[in-house]
């Protein structure tokens, strides 16, 4: 069984809880690791404005073609 080639689908509501699950993971390390990333915080910063434009481009698009 090849973990990596099962495909799935996943709705709205379960994709919350992945992201709860990564947000948090993403928030113990950056409070563990503050004085690190405090130099890197304006790069990190602009790097989420610009993959979440992208995600919701991307996502915007997904939605027009289903119609």
């Amino acid at each position: 069984m090849n973990f990596f080639k099962t495909k799935t689908s996943w709705t709205n509501a379960e994709f919350i809880i992945l992201k709860l699950c990564i947000a948090s993971a993403y928030v113990c390390i950056g409070s563990y690791f503050h004085y690190f990333i405090e130099k890197w915080y304006f790069p990190i910063l602009l790097l989420f404005a610009i993959t979440s434009i992208w995600a919701v481009y991307l996502w915007v698009k997904k939605m027009k073609h289903q119609d």
